[in-house]
């Protein structure tokens, strides 16, 4: 199997081990292994936002947000690929259809998009929501494609495929049961996807640096003038960082990919602390969503008994040491991502990374682990 396939299909199910390096502790200790990233090239730039108890107890930018212009990165303003992390920030959008009486989540599919392809087994939202539907992950070259697709245009690359299993009896993480979910939601509420996101997610919680990718005029859902924040890849928006991908011979500049028809599963751009602030609503209680709805979102799904370590959208799972958390890991072309919420501690982790996969989950797995005393 491709080695990023591999990486997709399993590190959201599995435990993320902690390293226990006593040389040094809390805050400085983090400050030192980032730091550490950076002057060994493991990676470009890399933004943190730390909050305990609904306060900032350490935020800071490291590296370069653009190598080139030695751009440092502002964990306020630098504007990374946010990749899957973006996933929440859909189902948080699901969350108030639900609500709303707008969407069921027991519900076929094929309820809101009747002309899909008939498979040889019915799904659901939910399943799709929690990667139990049988949809298939990517192949080839469909992880950087790079085509002006609308939401609904983008179910062309694997409408036509059958399923990979009966729906509800394993779990197989991809980015396409996203991209089905919010092409359903805009034929459920008769407006865009992106539209309704704005609305009900980034506007209600302050969210002003969570961007979509530019828009596309050959498409008709989205408008020029529209309501939602709208960022160009011509790098017009002067705190958009550079992406990269890491080689042998150090990082260069990312293949050019175009996100929006995935921009439920992986398309959101945002900064670090934009993130954090995400996360700390859902400690809050203030997502202004009723309590049985959102159990349902971040409660992990159970499979023959056995847990996926996943909910509806969001990874729902305990780290090495015991310690409960929700978020989610994002990997995309050119943005890499961690966001982890941490119930009992009342600690929220949002760190964003200008790079494809650079291999660094141990190091910024201890990194979190400096916060915990």
């Amino acid at each position: 199997m491709n080695p990023i396939l591999k990486y997709l299909k399993n590190v959201f199910a599995a435990k993320r081990l902690l390293g226990d390096d006593q040389t040094l502790t809390g805050l400085v200790k983090a400050d030192y292994l980032l730091q550490k990233v950076i002057q060994e090239n493991k990676a470009p730039g890399i933004a943190i936002t730390v909050l305990k108890d609904g306060k900032t107890i350490f935020q800071k930018g490291y590296g370069y947000a653009d190598l080139e212009q030695e751009q440092f990165v502002d964990p306020r303003k630098s504007i990374f690929r946010i990749a899957s992390v973006s996933k929440p920030i859909a189902a948080t959008a699901l969350a108030h259809m639900v609500q709303e009486g707008l969407i069921d989540l027991d519900a076929s599919f094929y309820t809101y998009l009747p002309d899909y392809p008939k498979k040889e087994w019915d799904f659901t939202i939910r399943q799709l929501a929690s990667h139990t539907a049988g949809i298939r992950v990517y192949k080839g070259k469909e992880y950087g494609l790079n085509e002006p697709y609308s939401i609904k245009q983008g179910l062309q690359i694997f409408k036509n495929d059958p399923l990979v299993f009966e729906p509800g009896t394993t779990y197989l993480y991809n980015s396409f049961d996203w991209a089905m979910i919010s092409a359903a939601m805009q034929e459920a509420i008769g407006i865009p996807f992106e539209e309704y996101v704005q609305e009900k997610v980034l506007n209600p919680l302050g969210m002003t640096n969570t961007y979509i990718p530019e828009f596309h005029p050959k498409q008709s859902l989205r408008k020029k003038g529209s309501v939602v924040n709208c960022i160009s890849k011509s790098k017009e928006h002067k705190h958009l960082t550079t992406f990269y991908s890491k080689s042998i011979s150090g990082f260069r500049k990312a293949i050019p990919v175009d996100n929006f028809y995935k921009l439920a599963g992986g398309g959101y751009l945002s900064t670090s602390e934009d993130i954090a602030k995400f996360g700390q609503v859902f400690l809050d209680k203030k997502v202004g969503i009723k309590e049985g709805i959102l159990n349902q979102f971040l409660t992990a799904q159970q499979i023959d008994g056995n847990s996926t370590y996943y909910g509806l959208g969001w990874q729902v799972s305990e780290d090495a040491k015991g310690r409960k958390f929700f978020g989610h890991v994002g990997n995309g072309v050119g943005g890499y991502s961690n966001f982890f919420v941490y119930p009992k501690e009342q600690l929220v982790f949002s760190i964003l990374v200008n790079c494809t996969d650079p291999k660094i989950q141990a190091e910024l797995d201890s990194v979190i682990n400096c916060f915990f005393s």
